[in-house]
């Protein structure tokens, strides 16, 4: 129960904070929010405040930010439609650049609470290829065939994306032990294979090493760092949806975050209540980034599509039709929705079977 109830938290806190950016910017531009609602279903609670009506709503599964004149045409001029294109951008752009900030602040609390893991070398197997390229122990890896690694995270990511390809060149920093300096090296190696472990490799053990931020400068780096590595691992989740490496049966919805929540916290709680606390922060930051960029995608109904309406109007030079526009926008709803319920019930099968 008490999971259940962290999760909805979880998913009040990233719904509330991009409807917020919607509501901000549609202020500030001078449009009319009619109602401003975290949830999704009737109403539990609501007030009405000036022309705003605020609403918490029964399903913790959603939210809104509804606009005058949003999806039809009015005369006023405080509707959403009658506002300058930059400003409508503006507006919808907003709920996933609010996620964004969510994951970036939230990732400078976890990192200045646990730190971060930096990949340095910790082996080098003599006469390896790493060897020969004067590779050595206490090296910290940097990049792997030009694509980052120097969090742990990331070298894991990239095994996982990866886990055949060569690594054929290795960037890396050797720090001077009496002044700290790093000295970037990069190097060109050719992988050996391996009769045991059916690979070609270079020599080489990877472990993670946690480091705490230096300075204001040095947490705001990694707290950054962190939380594009869940942009990222958000971006190449989808990639390997669309090229038919993973299914839409591999998807999580409401119900298999909520599993995962109560894992984290489960997991967490076998060591501290902090332990508990930073795995849901965690969690947190992948599910805002996850919002962030999934919004983003240039799917009508998503905040991407209507990004996408609006940069074909700035180069018409006139709307689309209003009735095409919404028909696109329902027909892709429905599809939305239809996906929704496939993948919520695909999660209770996979939990409960």
């Amino acid at each position: 129960m008490s999971s259940i109830l962290v999760a909805i938290l979880v998913f009040g806190l990233i719904v509330l904070i991009h409807e917020l950016g919607h509501f901000l910017f549609a202020k500030m531009s001078g449009i009319a929010v009619v109602e401003f609602s975290v949830g999704m279903g009737p109403r539990l609670l609501h007030f009405k405040k000036g022309e705003t009506t605020y609403s918490i709503k029964a399903l913790p599964l959603g939210g809104s930010c509804m606009m005058l004149g949003e999806d039809e045409e009015n005369p006023d001029e405080r509707a959403f439609q009658n506002k300058s294109i930059p400003a409508r951008m503006s507006v919808i752009a907003a709920g996933p650049i609010f996620n964004f900030i969510l994951a970036f602040l939230l990732s400078l609390i976890l990192v200045g609470m646990s730190g971060y893991d930096t990949t340095y070398i910790k082996e080098v197997t003599d006469g390896s290829p790493a060897s020969e390229a004067g590779m050595r122990s206490g090296d910290k890896l940097l990049k792997i065939n030009g694509e980052n690694v120097s969090m742990y995270q990331e070298y894991i990511l990239y095994k996982l994306m990866k886990p055949d390809e060569k690594m054929n060149q290795v960037e890396f920093a050797r720090i001077d032990p009496q002044t700290g300096n790093q000295d970037i090296q990069t190097v060109t190696v050719t992988p050996k294979y391996s009769e045991e472990s059916k690979k070609y490799l270079i020599g080489i053990l990877i472990a993670p090493e946690n480091k705490k931020a230096a300075n204001a400068g040095d947490l705001i780096k990694h707290g950054y760092m962190e939380m594009k590595y869940d942009v990222k691992l958000t971006v190449k989740s989808l990639g390997m949806l669309f090229t038919g490496k993973a299914s839409v049966k591999d998807l999580s919805g409401p119900v298999g975050i909520v599993v995962m929540i109560d894992d984290s916290v489960k997991a967490g709680l076998t060591v501290s209540v902090v332990a508990a606390l930073m795995n849901v922060i965690s969690m947190c930051i992948l599910l805002s980034a996850n919002l962030g960029v999934m919004n983003l995608l240039p799917i009508p109904a998503l905040d991407g599509g209507r990004l996408l309406f609006l940069i074909i109007e700035a180069i018409r030079g006139k709307r689309m039709d209003p009735e095409k526009e919404g028909l696109v926008n329902m027909i892709s709803m429905a599809a939305l929705m239809a996906l929704m319920i496939f993948v919520v019930f695909n999660d209770i099968s996979r939990f409960t079977g």
